[in-house]
């Protein structure tokens, strides 16, 4: 119980024993006699002082069996008040507060308890002055004030549990949002890098690899300008064939920025470009598709488009190879597999290059699996394996 809530109660408590009593006083003054006066004032400054006291005790978490002797002894002062009064008046009010009190400060369920020590305290006074008639008379409208009490108490008392819930609520709320703000801030952050090495992968895969070739064209140029110039013609030539190509792929890398990477064409058509491209380079490539391609995401067809362009461009840069062959396997009901396998020399120790180490990340992002196997004089192979 909040401090707010015992002083309010305390207040509310002493006001009505104090209009209750000037009634009392003012409607039978003339029947009372001096210690007759003298005992109730008594006992109804000990009934007021008590409930002050007791309510900054409760609000200090007295224990219960503290609680359960306040109530007794109020009852027990406020039964002598009504009784010395001789029920003059309305002087059975002071018990109304006793009702309040239960409801707002005892543990369930002991607000029964004192409920009934607050009824009990006017109604037996009423019948040892009045006999039970007077009970039926005026006992049960004092057994509707406590009740009407009781349940109002429990109202304000479940509505003010309520807004404290709502602002628990509302703090909590708050201390979820801030975490989530945290929260997405940091997804912002691996999102910002995740999208670098994305794009990391993207400037390798497509502009690195022309790159690197007009880089070893332009230097047989510059080693044959002199002794063969028909060479080195041809050279240059061919730089500028690639260099168109590379300004082809920066062209369709910008739009993958823009939308994934589809192109608005099948993975298999766009893959036949790629080998028909190696085609024109001299390479004889055969590509087959096994199966029908089931609908894949965006990152997915990017990732198998990026590994059939890597190991095309690794057979033609460095393989030394005459033929290769291609395959795109759907028929698998779990996985579908992109394999390249050529007849160029082979290395003894296959180390991964810029290029296959970022096609390796596109390929465990999806949860995939690449393979490379090479061997001197027994070419070079590479599969790529990604989930349905």
């Amino acid at each position: 119980m909040l401090p707010e809530t015992g002083r309010a109660a305390d207040l509310a408590f002493l006001l009505v024993v104090a209009a209750a009593y000037a009634q009392a006083v003012l409607v039978g003054w003339d029947a009372f006699t001096l210690w007759q006066f003298l005992g109730a004032t008594l006992a109804v400054l000990a009934y007021g002082a008590l409930s002050a006291h007791w309510v900054q005790v409760r609000l200090q978490r007295s224990t219960l069996v503290l609680q359960l002797l306040y109530f007794v002894i109020q009852a027990a002062l406020a039964a002598t008040v009504i009784t010395l009064f001789g029920a003059s008046g309305f002087i059975g009010l002071i018990v109304l507060p006793l009702a309040s009190q239960a409801v707002l400060f005892l543990p369930t369920p002991w607000p029964v308890f004192g409920f009934t020590l607050a009824l009990g305290a006017v109604l037996l006074p009423i019948a040892w002055t009045g006999g039970w008639q007077a009970i039926l008379q005026v006992g049960l409208a004092y057994l509707a004030g406590l009740v009407f009490v009781a349940l109002f108490t429990q109202v304000a008392l479940d509505e003010r549990r309520a807004n404290q819930e709502a602002q628990r609520l509302t703090r909590e709320l708050q201390e979820a949002n801030l975490q989530l703000r945290r929260y997405a801030a940091q997804v912002e952050e691996l999102a910002t890098t995740k999208e670098r090495n994305r794009l990391a992968r993207e400037i390798h895969d497509s502009l690195g690899h022309y790159l690197t070739v007009v880089n070893v064209q332009l230097e047989a140029a510059r080693l044959t300008c002199e002794t063969d110039p028909q060479r080195a013609l041809q050279s240059l030539a061919q730089a500028q064939a690639m260099t168109r190509e590379g300004l082809a792929e920066v062209r369709r890398s910008v739009a993958s920025l823009r939308q994934p990477a589809t192109e608005g064409r099948p993975l298999a058509e766009r893959i036949a470009r790629l080998v028909e491209e190696s085609q024109a380079h001299g390479l004889a490539l055969e590509f087959s598709v096994s199966g029908e391609l089931p609908p894949l995401s965006p990152q997915a067809e990017l990732t198998l488009f990026r590994a059939a362009q890597e190991g095309l461009t690794n057979v033609r840069r460095h393989a030394k190879a005459s033929h290769a062959t291609l395959i795109l396997d759907c028929s698998g009901t779990q996985s579908v597999r992109l394999s390249l396998v050529d007849n160029g020399g082979g290395a003894a120790q296959p180390q991964d290059g810029f290029g296959l180490l970022g096609l390796r990340e596109r390929v465990q992002l999806l949860g995939g699996a690449m393979h490379t196997v090479t061997e001197p004089g027994a070419g070079f192979s590479l599969e790529v394996e990604l989930p349905r």
